[in-house]
């Protein structure tokens, strides 16, 4: 494998930002130095992101607005959300040294208010903004920026705890500047951030508690074709019988063809058909990929970040075990993964859920209760989500992982998750 020591000097967490639309606009990556006297490699660190967030030329600024006077909605995200990422180093010194690192354009770095204040930085910042490089100011600053550095900055990203708009005392200059709410939890906050003006935010919530259980599980139409066939494919049905599930949603097939034929599945030839998907690819891992399908087939715009966390889970456990797990193992790590959110997603409690839909028994322990051999890969992944590097390397170390291999399957994912969704 190749040597990539960057990559034990620090821990990797990532979370989407979210426009009102619900659209995830931009991902963003969280690097905390395993150590605070550690030396700042930043061009190594520049790139590894550059391997999963190549730029591709599209227009890199975040085009985000609060509802006009007039009731209309927000511009759409521009395109490239898939490449655009916002950089938030928890390290002065790692942050200087990317200042002089030429960061590329679809790279937007985050700078803390107290390093905006900070006069030796004028000069550092200010030549960035004009290379082109967007800039996100982190925090409310105690004290007015210079006016000169005001136009550097694209947004401001402001913590639940710490946002003071209501306050009776007047707002800093920063109120030119619109805010990105981070600290985001519950619906009830979200809603309060969009309300209040913010043109985005910084994780979705999953602190809100699970749904209730109905007794019996109630799935949408579309939806119960995709579970329908997972069921098939589990049992092995006849190529003929699964192909007419699938003709009663066009759509259905349609996307997954377009998995199954993406860059991040590896295929050689073009599928193109579901009975050629299936010799070629046979039935455990066909479920695989309806099983991704499922997670990203929900019409309600609420759960887009839900399908976009939900993946992620997905490739992530399975890249964790990719050296120490067998095949079998690889596969039912990303169904626990995929399908951890799916309570969520189609808003029924897992009991309920699980009667319905077909998982081996190690996911179904992890998802009901978080006991079993997997339990310990979604909270390693939950660490990851929330950006703790202590919680990253409590839960990596009696897995046997250090802080390198979590790092590099978390990239591995992210730029899977990329191809798909390219």
């Amino acid at each position: 494998m190749q040597d990539r020591p960057v990559l034990g000097q620090l821990a990797i967490g990532y979370c989407p930002m979210i426009d009102r639309q619900r659209a995830v606009v931009a991902t963003r990556i969280t690097i905390l130095p395993d150590r605070p006297d550690s030396t700042p490699d930043a061009p190594a660190l520049l790139a590894e992101l550059a391997r999963v967030f190549p730029h591709d030329g599209s227009q890199v600024a975040i085009t985000l607005r609060p509802l006009d006077s007039a009731g209309g909605r927000a511009a759409p995200p521009a395109a490239g959300a898939a490449t655009r990422v916002s950089l938030n180093i928890a390290s002065e010194a790692w942050l200087r040294a990317m200042f002089a690192s030429a960061p590329p354009p679809n790279l937007m770095l985050e700078v803390p208010a107290f390093m905006a204040l900070d006069a030796s930085n004028l000069e550092a910042l200010q030549a960035l903004h004009g290379e082109g490089s967007t800039l996100m100011l982190g925090g409310r600053p105690l004290s007015t920026l210079p006016r000169e550095l005001l136009p550097c900055f694209a947004h401001s990203i402001v913590d639940v705890a710490e946002d003071r708009r209501n306050d009776t005392v007047p707002a800093h200059v920063t109120r030119t500047i619109s805010t990105v709410q981070a600290g985001v939890r519950t619906m009830v906050e979200l809603e309060a951030a969009f309300k209040r003006g913010s043109v985005a935010v910084l994780g979705w919530p999953l602190d809100d508690a699970p749904p209730p259980a109905k007794g019996r599980a109630t799935v949408p139409p579309d939806l119960q074709v995709i579970m329908e066939l997972i069921n098939g494919v589990d049992r092995e049905l006849p190529v003929d019988r699964l192909e007419a599930l699938l003709k009663r949603d066009p759509t259905v097939a349609f996307r997954l063809m377009r998995y199954i034929n993406s860059p991040a599945f590896g295929l050689t030839v073009e599928i193109t058909s579901f009975g050629h998907a299936v010799m070629m690819l046979g039935y455990q891992r066909l479920k695989r990929w309806l099983a991704l399908l499922l997670a990203q087939a929900s019409k309600d715009a609420n759960m887009k970040p839900v399908m976009y966390s939900a993946v992620r889970r997905g490739l992530l456990m399975e890249e964790l075990v990719r050296s120490s797990g067998d095949a079998e193992m690889r596969g039912e790590m990303f169904i626990c993964g995929v399908f951890s959110l799916l309570d969520r997603m189609l808003k029924q409690p897992f009991d309920d859920l699980l009667k319905a839909l077909p998982v081996p028994e190690r996911v179904q322990h992890a998802l009901l209760g978080r006991g079993g051999p997997f339990a310990p890969y979604l909270e390693l992944v939950d660490a990851v989500e929330r950006a703790s590097v202590w919680d990253i390397r409590e839960r990596a170390e009696p897995l046997l992982l250090g802080l390198a291999d979590v790092n590099r399957a978390t990239l591995a994912a992210l730029a899977a998750a990329r191809q798909l969704e390219a």
